[in-house]
């Protein structure tokens, strides 16, 4: 605490800010609005940026936008209607378009913060309850073994959420239990008429009597309401209803009384705030408490890493960060995901944290910072969600939008205070993700703009074809593109090179859908296009589909199979006789050989480059290089692969 002689009054009004944060925040905004603003089963700001593109034109890659156009991605209850005016406003500001995009950047980057910060500060904060009873434990052997618990913890993730999740409960239960019942003992015993503090003029008078000291005291009782923002992240590894259950039932009541509890003693103890958990703990418990507290700590971290997870492969579909490993631990639900490259470079990062900092308060300030960011973008950004797509009267939005602008940017003031004393590291994490991630979205916004602008047609295929040089070699070709519309242009540099294309020569695109699986009569989609042995292949694919194929005549048996029905279904060749050439003309091929082409186009920074491009695309290049395939790992014979390069000069 900044108050330096602290008065019953004062504890009073401390209280009741935190009393009316966790009502107004935590109920009425998280557990009433905000879980709402899912975008199939996910939260959190980049969930609700991917909402906003599905329901209006304001995505910026086009390369994206276009998936959303499937009606596999719809639900039955997403209706057609014009757009609002808002969102007409968004669809024609390309600089309104960007500032959503930094929005939910940033609030996605500050979330990966929180999830370096809360494993940190909530394991510390409960190890260092050793202290008490043993003074001469020090303060590296608590970051130690802060620390070695962490590790365990981040180890761990590769078996999902849900092989660990069983023990969640009981632990949670025991917190929640046991933290409300010495609530309910101190208010008794120390001070029982503390819910007069609910009054909000306790508030007003805090704040009249503190003037600025009481305003900067906001920046530590904004972490009485840490876990709401992850709570909404979360929402991909546990449904709407189970949460709202949770929250309402047993964690609001527990915080209320376990607040009250500790504001109750320290009324007794005006000076005794250094410590206000485990001072409160009555001795006979405190042991109990002590083992209880660290367990606690280790299911909050766990929350904040699966929400780390969960933006981050938010962020990898819509081609806004550089591709990872993402793996779905479950087959039941979406966000139960797990990065082994996040996972361990967050272990790094948290370990980092507790042995570079050591004092929890500058871990304390730094947590501030980022939990109210997080909480004015989701503001903002559920506000656009209420006018854009659920059509919420004005007044309605209004009523919601101005209390809570005001109430989170007097935080966001507070806070800021804290920036010299911890608060940095959140912003320095932060800025250096929405700098990888904004390099990203330009290089890749850059290479499909030049993909899109020299696409090759069906009538350039042709005349590429009709070349004297160019010769149809026998053998089966899969040519894999990332373009729907039109052919990719590494194409037209392949023919030109090799003089040749392959009899029967199949484009292959890879289309994740936000959908768990896909049926498998959906699954390959398959038309013919001009020449004679060229087709279009579309491979469709929910996030609980398995890619991973034992072996690529799986792959390869597959889109034979639907290619040899598609021929035979087809209206546009009535002859019998055609129809059996052309299903023996692919057996031919076939047999002859499979071979499998990937593209790869790089950037070419020439001297003449302009500085901004020299610098973004060479990091672009940069990342690329060193971040996996967007061609995932079909189980390809190693003989059967070509990669084609291609140089796009700048």
């Amino acid at each position: 605490m900044n108050l330096s002689s602290p008065t019953e009054a004062d504890y009073l009004g401390i209280y009741s800010i935190m009393f009316w944060t966790l009502t107004l925040i935590g109920v009425v905004k998280y557990v009433c609005i905000a879980l709402s603003a899912d975008d199939h089963g996910e939260g959190g700001t980049f969930a609700m940026y991917s909402l906003l593109c599905r329901h209006a034109d304001i995505g910026i890659l086009p390369s994206k936008r276009v998936y959303s156009e499937d009606p596999l991605l719809h639900d039955q209850s997403t209706v057609a209607r014009k757009p609002s005016k808002l969102g007409k406003f968004f669809e024609r500001s390309i600089t309104a378009r960007r500032v959503l995009l930094f929005m939910a950047i940033l609030g996605m980057c500050m979330l990966i913060g929180d999830g370096i910060l809360t494993p940190a500060i909530s394991v510390l904060s409960a190890i260092d309850g050793l202290r008490g009873p043993f003074p001469s434990v020090s303060k590296p052997v608590v970051d130690v073994l802060s620390a070695a618990i962490l590790i365990g913890l981040f180890l761990l993730q590769k078996y999902g959420t849900s092989k660990v999740s069983f023990l969640f409960s009981p632990i949670m239960a025991a917190w929640t239990f046991t933290t409300p019942i010495i609530g309910i003992y101190s208010i008794f015993h120390y001070y029982p008429g503390i819910f007069k503090a609910i009054s909000p003029h306790y508030i007003v008078h805090f704040f009249l009597r503190n003037k600025r000291q009481g305003w900067q005291l906001l920046g530590g009782t904004v972490l009485c309401i840490t876990g709401a923002e992850a709570m909404f992240a979360d929402l991909g590894h546990f449904s709407k209803k189970a949460i709202q259950i949770a929250f309402l039932s047993s964690i609001y009541p527990s915080l209320v009384l376990t607040y009250a509890g500790q504001t109750a003693y320290l009324i007794n103890n005006l000076n005794d705030f250094s410590d206000g958990f485990y001072k409160f703990v009555p001795r006979p418990v405190y042991w109990p408490m002590f083992v209880i507290a660290t367990l606690a700590a280790i299911v909050a971290s766990q929350s904040l890493i699966s929400a780390t997870f969960s933006v981050i492969k938010q962020s990898v579909v819509l081609d806004y960060f550089p591709r990872v490993k993402v793996v779905h631990t479950s087959q039941q639900k979406e966000g139960e995901v797990y990065s082994p490259e996040i996972n361990y470079i967050l272990m790094v990062l948290c370990v980092g944290v507790i042995l570079g900092f050591g004092g929890g308060k500058e871990i304390g300030n730094a947590f501030g910072v980022v939990v109210i960011m997080v909480m004015l973008i989701t503001t903002i950004m559920l506000t656009l969600v209420m006018i854009i797509i659920w059509r919420t009267p004005h007044a309605l939005v209004g009523l919601y939008f101005v209390p809570f602008v005001i109430m989170e940017g007097s935080y966001v003031s507070a806070v800021f205070t804290k920036i010299p004393e911890g608060g940095w590291l959140p912003f320095a994490v932060s800025m250096i993700l929405a700098l990888i991630m904004f390099v990203w979205y330009y290089g890749r916004q850059r290479k499909t703009e030049y993909e899109m602008a020299n696409k090759v047609t069906l009538e350039r295929l042709s005349e590429l074809l009709e070349m004297p040089e160019v010769q149809r070699v026998p053998g089966l070709c899969f040519f894999y593109s990332n373009i729907q519309d039109g052919l990719t242009p590494i194409l037209s540099h392949y023919i030109k090179n090799m003089s040749s294309l392959h009899t029967v020569t199949i484009f292959v695109t890879l289309r994740y859908l936000l959908v768990s699986k896909v049926d498998q009569q959906e699954r390959i989609r398959i038309k013919r296009l001009g020449p004679n042995g060229v087709y279009q292949c579309t491979v469709q694919y929910g996030y609980a589909d398995n890619l991973s194929l034992q072996g690529g005549d799986d792959l390869v048996a597959q889109v034979t199979r639907c290619l040899q029905r598609h021929i035979k279904t087809s209206t546009d060749r009535q002859s019998p006789a055609s129809i059996e050439e052309e299903i023996a003309q692919v057996e031919a091929a076939r047999s002859a050989g499979v071979v499998h082409v990937r593209g790869k186009m790089r950037f070419y920074v020439g001297s003449d480059a302009g500085c901004f491009d020299k610098v973004m695309l060479r990091f672009y290049e940069f990342l690329h290089g060193i971040c996996r395939s967007a061609l995932p790992a079909l189980g390809m014979p190693l003989q059967q692969r070509v990669e084609i390069g291609m140089l796009y000069k700048v």
